[in-house]
């Protein structure tokens, strides 16, 4: 089991974050945006030479990076193609961290076909997968907003390989769907997964406190080949590093 955390979630500068990282064992690690320290999408060249060496002197592989934009996501067409660009940016920089994996969050999917906000959806994704196919790189949508039959029937009208699923079930058992089902529907997609757990229709919590059973969550995912990270990521809670620690203790009991 490759077991990773979100950077940010960690609540503590870039070095310190990695070399807790290290500390606790785990094997790579999801960058994100640090407040006033870094910013992905404005790295040059040589600020991604350098932060790709800082992660591998600490023996940690990066997994995924973020690409959220926040906001409205891909759902407004009148700054589509500013999100659009900027997501390209950030693509690039994951190519020259040697990582070929952006998770994003894109909106929620309108159930109706003729919807606007759901053109612009399918618009975007269609320009973002034609280009991570030519730069080799997936751009991975989060679960959560609507159900995993949804997300599914959306995804298989964009014809583009590298348009695949970051799987967080938390995000779905907070929102009453059922995370082991949806790996079934949407495991064509997975190829990076959030370690996170939540109430059935309420907050996150501690990973093994909340309504996801992940023993039946984890055989769903070898059931489809998933290979790739389970990356820890704590929005909540006072003590993050304690958090995380104790969820990298609870997943390599699964190993």
């Amino acid at each position: 089991m490759k077991i990773g955390a979100f950077l940010g979630s960690f609540k503590l500068g870039v070095k310190q974050s990695l070399a807790k990282a290290k500390e606790i064992g785990l094997n790579g690690i999801q960058l994100s945006d640090v407040k006033d320290e870094l910013e992905i999408e404005k790295l040059s060249g040589t600020g991604i030479d350098d932060l790709k060496n800082l992660v591998e002197s600490y023996g940690l592989v990066i997994s995924a990076v973020c690409g959220d934009l926040g906001g409205h996501e891909f759902t407004d067409k009148s700054d589509v193609e500013e999100r659009i660009a900027r997501t390209k940016t950030i693509m690039d920089v994951t190519r020259g961290l040697g990582c070929s994996i952006v998770q994003t969050h894109i909106g929620k999917i309108p159930e109706d076909k003729d919807a606007e906000e759901r053109k612009v959806m399918k618009y975007a994704l269609e320009v973002l997968g034609q280009y991570g196919d030519k730069i080799d790189c997936f751009l991975a949508t989060e679960t959560g907003p609507e159900p995993p039959t949804l997300m599914s029937e959306f995804l298989s009208g964009i014809k583009y390989e590298t348009l695949k699923v970051n799987y967080d079930p938390a995000n779905l058992i907070m929102k009453g769907y059922d995370p082991i089902e949806g790996v079934k529907v949407l495991g064509d997609y997975i190829i990076h997964t959030h370690a996170k757990d939540g109430k059935r229709n309420n907050g996150e919590v501690p990973l093994g406190e909340g309504d996801v059973d992940f023993e039946k969550y984890l055989e769903a995912l070898k059931n489809i080949n998933y290979q790739g990270f389970f990356v820890i990521e704590r929005e909540a809670g006072e003590n993050p590093v304690k958090d995380i620690t104790e969820a990298r203790n609870f997943l390599v009991q699964f190993e």
